[in-house]
Order: C-alpha cells, then sequence, then structure tokens
C-alpha cells in the first residue's frame, strides 16, 4: 500500500522555479496526454455529479421499495437496478461518490500537510532532527499499512471521521519520507547553497528555494496515493469500520450486495466498479501530471 519512488523520478521533476510560465508548459503537456485527459474528465464527472447530487441523482437514495428489491439493470424508475431493501442504486452511486471520494482524498490531504511538513523539516534540518524524525516514520512501517488501518480504525470505532483519521496515519509515514529524500536533495544545489552564504535567513530559503522546488514531486507522489486511499477506504466500510448504515458508500454497498451476487451479479458488480474506475482514473492523472513535469535540467 505504500507507493515507491525513486531518484531519477525526483530529478526528473526538481527544476528551479524561475517564471509562471512553467505552469503552462506542464498543463500543456498534460493536455496534451489522451488517456490522461480522458482519465481526467471522467473523475470531474464523477465529482460534479456528486457534488450536485441533490440534482442529478433520478431518486431519493434511503427511499425503500420492497417491490423494487434488486431490481434487475433498465427496470423503470431503477434505472442501474435496486439494492437489497429496493433502494435506488444509481441515486445511492451518486450520493455515495461523496463519502467515497472524501474518504479518498482528505487522508491524503492530511498526510500531505503533515507528513510534508515533517519530511521537509528533516530534510533540510538533518542531523539529529532527520533521525527522530524518520525513525518515528519507520514505526509505522513495522506494520502492513491496511492491517494498520484496521487496527487504528478498529480502535476508535466505525463513523466516517475515524475512517480518515485511521488512513491519514497510514500516508503521513511515505509521504514524510518522499519529503524528506527530495529536500535532502534539494538542499545541496548551488542555489540554495549559494543563498544560505548570502545570509538569507531559513525561513526565506525554505520558502524561495526550497518549497518552491520540492512541492513538485511532493504532489505527484501524494496524488498517486489516492488511488490506494480510496481502496483502502471502501476495504474499511466494506468491513464495517467506516461509514455506518445507511448512509451511501460504495464500499458499504459492495458489502451489502455481496449477498445478492447469485441472484443478481451485475448490480452487485456496480459499486465495486465504480471503485475500480476512479482508482484507475487517478492513477492515470497522477501518471499524466508526473510525465508533464519531467523537465530536465
Amino acid at each position: 500500500m505504500h507507493g515507491t519512488f525513486d531518484s531519477s523520478d525526483i530529478d526528473a521533476v526538481i527544476v528551479p522555479v524561475r517564471h509562471f510560465s512553467y505552469r503552462r508548459v506542464v498543463l500543456g503537456r498534460f493536455m496534451r496526454q489522451p488517456i490522461a485527459m480522458t482519465a481526467a474528465l471522467i473523475l470531474l464527472a464523477i465529482v460534479l455529479a456528486a457534488i450536485f447530487a441533490n440534482v442529478v441523482a433520478p431518486a431519493d437514495p434511503f427511499q425503500t421499495r420492497v417491490a423494487r428489491r434488486l431490481a434487475v439493470i433498465g427496470t423503470e424508475g431503477r434505472w442501474l437496478g435496486g439494492d437489497e431493501l429496493g433502494r435506488d442504486v444509481l441515486s445511492r452511486l451518486i450520493y455515495g461518490g461523496r463519502i467515497s471520494l472524501s474518504m479518498a482524498v482528505l487522508p491524503v490531504a492530511i498526510g500531505l500537510f503533515v507528513g510534508g511538513f515533517l519530511g521537509i523539516l528533516a530534510g533540510y534540518a538533518g542531523g539529529r532532527t532527520n533521525m527522530a524524525i524518520m525513525r518515528a516514520m519507520d514505526v509505522f512501517y513495522a506494520f502492513p499499512s491496511i492491517l494498520l488501518a484496521v487496527a487504528i480504525a478498529g480502535a476508535l470505532g466505525p463513523g466516517m471521521m475515524n475512517g480518515i483519521i485511521a488512513l491519514s496515519m497510514v500516508f503521513i509515514p511515505p509521504i514524510a519520507r518522499m519529503a524528506e529524500s527530495v529536500t535532502t536533495q534539494v538542499r545541496s544545489y548551488e542555489f540554495v547553497i549559494a543563498a544560505r552564504l548570502s545570509g538569507a535567513s531559513t525561513g526565506r530559503i525554505l520558502r524561495e528555494h526550497v518549497l518552491s522546488n520540492v512541492a513538485g514531486p511532493i504532489l505527484v507522489f501524494a496524488s498517486s496515493q489516492v488511488s490506494v486511499s480510496i481502496i483502502a477506504a471502501s476495504g474499511l466500510s466494506f468491513l464495517g469500520l467506516g461509514v455506518s448504515p445507511p448512509y451511501p458508500d460504495w464500499g458499504l454497498m459492495l458489502s451489502a450486495l455481496r449477498q445478492s451476487i447469485y441472484v443478481n451479479p451485475w448490480v452487485a458488480a456496480l459499486p465495486g466498479a465504480m471503485i475500480f474506475i476512479c482508482s484507475v482514473c487517478f492513477n492515470l492523472v497522477s501518471d499524466g501530471v508526473r510525465r508533464a513535469m519531467e523537465v530536465r535540467r
């Protein structure tokens, strides 16, 4: 579950940031990648549908109709079928995107903020500070990531916020390690050394020289973790450690419909298909951003 990276990936995206045209170049290179752009548009459609679910969804996701229980795909009023209680699967998938995507993005965002801060601090300070922070991060690597998330969620109890906290603890260490590695490399560059010798303050060096050059690779690495996060978040809900019924969540829907896989397998597979599509699309977008930022010095 932990992401991997190597020095060639770091070198590919670290360049001294001198002007804003670099962002336009990266955006232009990203838009010239048809696969990444297609994945980005699919994600945009899913996100917009989740945000405007009350407008897009054709029915109330909580309304039960026993007569439409396990209705097949294409049934009038249940275009993507009905679940085990006769609720509209399409509406629950749309509303479920709010919870599932939130539980996928928020832990990575928290991990990016906390892990990025700790990693940059460790990489720039070096010495005992680096040793203390990175050895603390290594403690988390002693446990398989998904088991660590399950253990923390189990200790805190089921619930969306507890699931987010559990997953955040999983993503802080790999992002911190990535941030420490790239900051250590940037710290040795000539423009950083020159700024230090000129008498610039530590805060100014970090803000103007270090952060501007490490932000790119750290963000790319963090974005690659979202696909892992959405699978892990769905897994927690599947095990009953995430969102509680009756709220729609793709992992929870998959758990509830698994009993019906022999009766109506296509409807039972829909939540899993959404998890798969979002995970693949996040991976493709992350890879596209990495390729767009591969500007060698």
